[in-house]
């Protein structure tokens, strides 16, 4: 063989072999980088894990808490009806009395009536109911009574026949 090519080939192989460091000093380079990429990936895998973790905790926490405050808002609920339903109850009740109370005052204003003629017109007989305590307190009152008074009287009427033995009314 020729010394020409043998030198010729030769120094190919040289080339060829600069060429080759060269490649492989920049893939050292490039995979320096990504294991430098590797550690910061994963420490942040790290982090996302950590984060995840409280994220359950917190989640878990979360659900505790919402159940109870289910558990105080249906007891709180059910109070709020209870209560409700013995507003609505005793409504009924004080609208009963009222109703009764209107009796009374109406049953007793005839009488007062009957006072206020009687002092503007003394020579005309007029016909009085038996003497009952609102008898006297509407006969101890002015000539002109006021329907809250009246009220008031019938009321003391009722509870002192209520008293003086049984239902009144």
């Amino acid at each position: 063989m020729n010394p020409v090519l043998g030198l010729i080939i030769e120094s190919l192989v040289a080339v060829l072999l600069v060429v080759t460091i060269a490649y492989c000093m920049l893939l050292n380079k490039r995979l320096q980088r990504l294991k430098a990429d590797e550690h910061s990936l994963k420490a942040v895998i790290a982090e996302l894990i950590t984060a995840t973790e409280i994220a359950e905790r917190a989640i878990g926490g979360l659900k505790l808490t919402v159940r109870d405050v289910n558990e105080n808002l249906g007891v709180q609920v059910s109070a709020a009806h209870e209560m409700s339903d013995l507003l609505k109850k005793q409504l009924a009740e004080g609208d009963y009395v009222v109703r009764r109370l209107s009796k009374i005052a109406l049953a007793a204003r005839p009488f007062s009536a009957a006072v206020e003629s009687a002092d503007s017109e003394p020579a005309a007989p007029t016909p009085t109911p038996a003497p009952t305590a609102a008898a006297s307190v509407a006969a101890a009152a002015p000539a002109r009574v006021s329907s809250a008074k009246a009220v008031a009287a019938a009321a003391q009427a009722f509870t002192e026949r209520k008293r003086a033995g049984g239902l009144a009314a």
